[in-house]
């Protein structure tokens, strides 16, 4: 479905990403993996998809590093691109630090809005460009999520908006919401089986999400099916946010 198409994945060596990777991948598009520290999770993806794949590097908390690997991909076409990266961090009111805030801002914010400036001149006509959200970002929640949460629905926002403006170059914007998702990132917070058993009893169809649950609306996003879809955050919790 995907042949003669170039995917470029950020935060696609691990989790959630690395599962878009894979399935884009198998689909047939050329897909370009990007990671922040973990080179050795990147290469293992690149492995895995094979022929011209490749990988980029970035701190997308620093814009001039998403400049310099935008500088590496001078001449390509860009079919679609999907910001993945982020990341999670306690931020409960009077318990903060300045250092927690800026990071998970410049990450979760600034970061995919200076991806897409810099990624604009590279897309296509037509392109589809997939932003991963959250249903943080859709509710409130006790327990120093406040920070995170907002990020999430700026994103959301940043989707619409986009969405707006790219649409003269027929270029659809979505995002996609997960719930909860059983990743590396999310570990260390499900390493308690008694935290890891109440979240998945609050979810209807009975089990956690798994990265392939995206990866799939990601796929129908990047296909003709999906080719009247745009402004639109959908949620992928497997009803855990209804």
């Amino acid at each position: 479905m995907l042949h003669g198409k170039t995917a470029l994945v950020i935060g696609g060596s691990r989790g959630i990403g690395r599962g878009i990777c894979l399935r884009l991948g198998a689909e047939g598009a050329e897909v370009i993996v990007h990671y922040h520290r973990n080179r050795k999770a990147a290469d293992e993806v690149r492995g895995l998809l094979g022929g011209k794949a490749r990988v980029v590097q970035a701190d997308i908390a620093q814009p001039e590093q998403i400049e310099a690997m935008f500088a590496q991909l001078a001449g390509v076409k860009l079919d679609v691109l999907v910001i993945c990266a982020g990341v999670w961090r306690a931020s409960p009111v009077g318990g903060s630090t300045v250092a927690v805030m800026n990071e998970i801002v410049d990450t979760n914010l600034k970061g995919p809005f200076w991806v897409l400036n810099c990624a604009s001149p590279l897309l296509a006509h037509g392109a589809r460009v997939i932003n991963i959200s959250s249903v943080a970002g859709r509710i409130g929640v006790a327990g120093g999520r406040s920070l995170y949460g907002a990020t999430k629905a700026a994103v959301d926002a940043l989707t619409r908006n986009w969405a707006l403006e790219l649409a003269p170059r027929r270029i659809l914007v979505n995002a996609i919401s997960p719930g909860y998702v059983t990743t590396d990132m999310t570990a260390g917070h499900f390493s308690d089986p008694a935290v890891y058993e109440n979240a998945r009893r609050r979810h209807p169809l009975g089990r956690m999400g798994v990265p392939e649950d995206t990866a799939g609306v990601v796929l129908f996003l990047c296909s003709e099916d999906g080719g009247f879809i745009t402004g639109q955050s959908i949620n992928v919790s497997g009803g855990f946010v209804v």
